[in-house]
């Protein structure tokens, strides 16, 4: 079942409900290139799928900014963001200005809500995850609805995430490959074990971990401590995920440079000889270790937990992902 529940603005106190076409008025400015265009309101919207309610924010790009000819009327670029686990949209879009980058790209940004604050990133059922696919049908949903309703465009779908999140984006990419034209990780990676996640066809996939995370290794996690409110689930390295989608993606030897505050691997994806599917031939999978980062979203300017580690200033996840997803080719 699936079906939109209420719409709310967050710019005002209004409300609005109806049919799932129904969307909030536009509201507000904002300058792109040089111009000013019009923009909705950004809104917290929630979309019932499998009986539940799922929360989700949305953001729109000014119409200048999402059509060219200024009109708003063309397909946007979608870019689905998850959070990490024990946080919420809210916070991610904080710590990352997502939506502020995506504006001059033109991209919509939905940050949708986990329940109970985190995302069934791994495939085996838990006491407090009984259903491990539920995120997977909620995102393949919330992708379905926002084309339907938003004129999001289904062939410029991407996901990014941040730690549990980071590890949801991974999830989808991995088994849903042809739904999807990129994905991007920050400290996240692909579980293991008995939760394993397998990629099944080829992808553009970037994975952004910091060199020092004190809270998943750069190493994984292949015996990580019990959590009682919810298991925390082993990992592959984070080199050992993005190989893997480079495997599924028919890729060579990975070539490896030094760059200012990082070290870049690039895996290119092969063009004729990928198993699984041919959602987008070519590009790339690439790794991207940062010095001196800890648990963290390089290049934030929000002060992280305590115990999670230093933020790197010498890479903007933000852009680096943006400028990936829209174009993932070998890379500077």
């Amino acid at each position: 079942m699936l079906a939109l529940a209420v719409v709310l603005p967050l710019a005002g106190c209004a409300t609005e409900s109806g049919s799932p076409d129904t969307a909030p008025s536009a509201s507000g400015s904002s300058a792109v290139g040089g111009g000013t265009a019009t923009a909705a309101p950004e809104v917290r919207a929630q979309l019932r799928v499998d009986g539940d309610i799922r929360q989700y924010l949305l953001h729109r790009p000014p119409a200048q900014a999402a059509d060219g000819d200024g009109n708003g009327d063309g397909p946007k670029p979608l870019l689905i963001a998850f959070h990490g686990r024990g946080a919420d949209a809210a916070e991610l879009r904080a710590k990352t200005r997502l939506e502020r980058a995506a504006t001059a790209r033109g991209m919509l940004v939905a940050f949708p809500e986990g329940l109970g604050r985190g995302w069934g990133a791994g495939a085996q059922a838990t006491k407090q995850r009984p259903d491990p696919a539920l995120d997977v049908r909620f995102t393949e949903a919330l992708i379905k609805h926002l084309v339907r309703t938003e004129r999001a465009d289904p062939d410029q779908v991407y996901v990014a995430g941040f730690s549990n999140g980071g590890s949801m984006a991974l999830r989808m990419a991995a088994e849903r490959p042809a739904l999807l034209a990129g994905a991007a990780s920050v400290s996240g990676q692909l579980p293991t074990g008995d939760a394993a996640v397998e990629p099944t066809g080829p992808v553009p996939v970037m994975v952004v971990y910091g060199a020092d995370d004190p809270v998943r290794p750069l190493s994984g996690l292949p015996s990580p401590p019990p959590d009682p409110e919810e298991p925390i689930l082993p990992t592959r390295s984070a080199r050992d995920s993005a190989a893997a989608f480079a495997a599924a993606g028919g890729a060579g030897e990975p070539v490896t440079r030094e760059e200012k505050g990082y070290d870049r691997t690039v895996w290119r994806l092969g063009k004729d000889d990928a198993p699984g599917g041919d959602r987008r031939s070519g590009g790339t999978v690439q790794l991207l270790v940062v010095d001196d980062a800890g648990h963290t979203w390089p290049g934030s300017t929000v002060p992280p937990p305590e115990g999670f580690g230093p933020v790197s200033k010498a890479l903007d996840a933000t852009d680096t992902i943006l400028d990936f997803l829209t174009d993932p080719g070998p890379g500077r």
